[in-house]
């Protein structure tokens, strides 16, 4: 059975705006789904309609074969969700958080110790259970939401910018037990990010969303195949030749003393370059390797630069909260 299955979804806001154009994807049970685009994509409310907050046009969503329309509280008691901002108390300890939450989602009174303390125990929280949360790293904060989202057991998790704010160190952790979640619970996790190495590190498929639409879907590694080779770029003592052997690649750039050759597989091609160039008479001074990225992916499909993958200022009031609340 598909986790989620999206055919022919549209949403058509007063005025006409159309923030969802007629897209279809499906994301497999226990995989790893991520959802890029730049702001005002359409990805938001794709989810919220995803996620029975908002109603659809036209198309239908169904999760774990329930039509969100027909069965919204069945689809809920499935998801778990944890947002882009701080969404955990300071003034509360970690198992007060925890308390509340499965209060929330109606988990039974009997069972709400155990659960509380086996999601703290799987996120590594279980010694800081006592401890006041304002207390707490971003990092260790995060970790927190996901305990959290755990409690009801959800089938399907949703995670909103996971590692946004986060130091490399507890960006790197938060992606092993995101990693461990999906492999030793089977959790299906559908993930919306800027980070194009996020993505990359943990998706096991994605799709690109642009101006309503989906822009290409697939695994990372066969999106990155289909932007082009890798590139070869080789300093010389002197000029080189402008063309090589079609098995090493093509020349696409060549002046007095370096050229660019691009080939389907760098790190194969590399030595052959660098003896055919030597067998020419020529010294080589230097050499690097660059490949295809999410980043390049990113640009080619949705004309957007880097910089604008998403809003700045987002981005800098997620990082400030967590900075604020880390205290």
């Amino acid at each position: 059975m598909k986790a989620i299955e999206v055919e022919h979804l549209s949403k058509v806001y007063p005025g006409g705006i159309k923030a969802v154009d007629d897209i279809s994807f499906d994301v497999e049970e226990g995989e790893v789904w991520g959802f890029l685009g730049p702001n005002g994509a359409g990805k938001t409310t794709t989810i919220r309609m995803i996620t029975t907050l908002g109603l659809p046009t036209s198309g239908s969503i169904k999760v774990f074969g329930l039509d969100v329309r027909q069965n919204s509280a069945g689809v809920r008691s499935m998801l778990g969700y944890v947002p882009q901002a701080v969404s955990v108390d300071g003034d509360l300890t970690a198992y007060e958080n925890l308390l509340i939450f499965s209060k929330l989602f109606d988990v039974k009174k009997a069972d709400r110790p155990s659960r509380i303390k086996e999601a703290l125990d799987y996120m590594g929280l279980s010694e800081r259970a006592n401890d006041l949360v304002k207390h707490f790293s971003g990092g260790m904060m995060r970790r927190l939401e996901i305990a959290e989202s755990l409690v009801n057991r959800p089938k399907i998790l949703f995670l909103d910018e996971p590692s946004i704010g986060l130091d490399p160190a507890s960006r790197l952790k938060t992606w092993g037990y995101i990693k461990k979640l999906n492999s030793e619970y089977g959790v299906t996790i559908f993930i919306t990010t800027h980070d194009m190495e996020e993505a990359d590190e943990l998706c096991d498929r994605l799709a690109i969303m642009n101006q309503g639409k989906i822009a290409v879907s697939g695994a990372p590694e066969d999106l990155k195949r289909s932007i082009g080779g890798d590139l070869v770029t080789v300093k010389t003592s002197a000029r080189p030749p402008s063309t090589v052997p079609g098995d090493l690649g093509s020349v696409t750039e060549v002046d007095d003393y370096s050229l660019k050759i691009v080939t389907a597989n760098g790190e194969a091609a590399l030595p052959q370059i660098i003896d055919y160039l030597r067998n020419q008479g020529l010294a080589i001074k230097g050499i690097s390797l660059s490949t295809p990225s999410l980043d390049d992916v990113f640009m080619k499909y949705t004309s957007v630069g880097r910089d604008t993958r998403g809003s700045f200022r987002e981005t800098r009031e997620a990082r400030k909260a967590f900075e604020r609340r880390a205290r």
